[in-house]
């Protein structure tokens, strides 16, 4: 054997840590079609974002999976789901307390901090970092359309597994589909309030709201005054007349409501 050749337990050993690899890629691909199956089947943002939380948090033994989302106008960031503590679902955070997350939803990019306690932007938290036996810290941002609209934050042991850059980007595979879902699941809710809206203004609510309007104001005004209520003290003709007019009375308030 020259030197050139490989020895058996390099080879051995190569083939071990593809063969670990592939194992890791493998669970990256059930949990990203778990997820799929999962968030597929809601139009709740609630129940996607917490799926998605859940899901990270089991497959990676993290020691906090969180998602935040960005309210309209950028002002606002509201924590929507917690991994830790399922109970968490809009709480309104400090970014500044957050340097991590505030640069990767102002970057739109991944941030990944490998050592959190020696991190120097981390300075003002490094006691709790500790006491939390913190490794690393990933921030992946949920964009759509080129705008960060929330973020993925990703908190690993220090005595566990590393983040690797296939975890990275498996990660960033789950913020794309997250996006695809919100946006789902928000123009469902404004396809629910547009029906909802024309339901109330259709043609039939206003011509009901006429009428029961017409008739309330109408007994007002009979109810006032004394005398016989009973019908049978009418002649037929007065009789036909209640139902000519009622008739007429039935197709102003038609055309009322049609023209409002």
């Amino acid at each position: 054997m020259t030197s050139l050749e490989p020895s058996l337990g390099d080879e051995v050993e190569r083939l071990t840590a593809r063969v670990q690899a592939l194992e890791h890629e493998r669970k990256h691909l059930l949990a990203v079609i778990e997820i799929l199956q999962e968030i597929a089947g809601s139009l709740n943002f609630v129940d996607v974002v917490q799926s998605v939380a859940r899901r990270l948090g089991e497959a990676f033994g993290l020691d906090r999976c969180s998602i935040f989302l960005v309210e309209r106008g950028g002002q606002t960031v509201r924590l929507v789901a917690s991994y830790e503590d399922p109970s968490i679902r809009n709480y309104v955070v400090d970014v500044t307390r957050y340097p991590e997350l505030k640069r990767a939803l102002e970057s739109g990019q991944t941030v990944f901090i490998p050592d959190a306690a020696s991190d120097p932007t981390l300075k003002h938290v490094r006691g709790a970092l500790t006491n939390r036996r913190v490794k690393s810290i990933t921030v992946v941002p949920i964009t759509w359309r080129g705008a960060a609209i929330g973020a993925i934050f990703l908190r690993t042991f220090r005595d566990g597994p590393s983040f690797s850059d296939a975890d990275v980007r498996f990660c960033q595979v789950v913020a794309n589909l997250t996006a695809k879902s919100l946006r789902n699941a928000h123009r469902f809710e404004r396809l629910k309030e547009r029906r909802g809206e024309e339901q109330v203004e259709s043609p039939r609510d206003r011509e009901r709201v006429a009428l029961i309007g017409f008739l309330r104001r109408l007994l007002d005004h009979f109810t006032e005054q004394e005398g016989p209520w009973g019908e049978g003290s009418l002649g037929k003709a007065n009789a036909d007349e209640i139902e000519r007019l009622v008739g007429v009375a039935m197709t102003v308030i038609a055309q009322e409501a049609a023209s409002r």
